[in-house]
């Protein structure tokens, strides 16, 4: 899909990951990452502060969180998300 007015450029080539190329699905991922419009981002200094959190956590397994699913680099490059944890580390 090409980039119509507001619309943010899609990535993904396929509706299910169990179809897709492991490798091509995290590049598209980390191009969605870059390509999000920066008002929505946090700084990369935040982002890498987010990520450090989950690093360290015991929830990580596989770049996705275990307590809410999703895969943590994408949440944590959004402004309005927080970590799902109890107690939240960011």
């Amino acid at each position: 899909m090409e980039n119509t007015g507001n619309q943010p450029k899609r990535f993904c080539r396929k509706c299910l990951l169990q179809d897709m190329d492991e490798g091509q699905y995290f590049d598209d991922m980390r191009k969605y990452i870059e390509n999000l419009d920066e008002e929505l981002k946090v700084s990369s200094q935040l982002y890498d502060r987010r990520l450090g959190f989950c690093r360290e956590c015991d929830n990580l397994i596989s770049g996705m969180c275990r307590i809410c699913g999703c895969f943590v680099e994408m949440r944590a490059v959004m402004k309005k998300n927080n970590c799902p944890g109890i107690p939240k580390k960011w």
